[in-house]
């Protein structure tokens, strides 16, 4: 531990012993409205926990999703993180991919990889990416079938990134398969 996490536990421990102070005076005093307090107080917490722990799932669930028009054109809203993400399905398991136009390939996540059935530990990590975070290992693999709205391709080349990734990429190895690619403000329209 250094010594700002030692002055942290510090003052939580003081601070700690004069509210344990404070609520055993008053529970001596008064115990009956002090216990009443002590449980109003442990929901309004419980609820905060709750209400923080679940603000992904509902965010998720508020944010607009992406829409298949009768011409076949599918349009991704822009996300609240800035970025367009697309949900693929991938030999049969849908995939969320952050759409990527500095990414020359389909790049899966090994936690992507091992949800559709690939090994991320068995294969052979012989190539290379230059990203952002640096130079990382990628393992080629072939996609049994890639699926967005009517747009379906079979055995398609991607790679799996040996790195710490969030999520799955979707490079220009897959967006350049389309007609049409255009992006209007707060849209991102692929026309096949």
């Amino acid at each position: 531990m250094d010594g700002d996490q030692i002055a942290r536990l510090l003052w939580l421990g003081l601070l700690v012993a004069a509210l344990g102070g404070w609520f055993v005076l008053q529970l001596r005093s008064r115990p009956g409205r002090s216990l009443q307090h002590l449980a109003v107080w442990g929901l309004i917490f419980a609820g905060v926990v709750a209400g923080y722990g679940l603000w992904q799932d509902i965010r998720a669930g508020l944010a607009p999703a992406q829409m298949l028009h009768e011409d076949g054109r599918i349009e991704i809203p822009l996300g609240p993180d800035g970025h367009f993400h697309a949900v693929l399905t991938i030999d049969g398991v849908p995939v969320s991919f952050v759409i990527d136009t500095g990414a020359s390939e389909i790049v899966l996540s090994a936690r992507d990889a091992a949800r559709i059935g690939l090994d991320p530990q068995a294969l052979a990590y012989i190539g290379e990416a230059r990203t952002a975070n640096g130079v990382v290992r990628t393992a080629p693999v072939r996609l049994e079938s890639v699926t967005l709205g009517p747009f379906a391709l079979r055995d398609v080349r991607a790679v799996v990134n040996q790195g710490q990734m969030e999520g799955s990429l979707l490079g220009m190895s897959f967006i350049t398969r389309f007609a049409r690619v255009e992006i209007a403000r707060d849209r991102l329209t692929l026309t096949p």
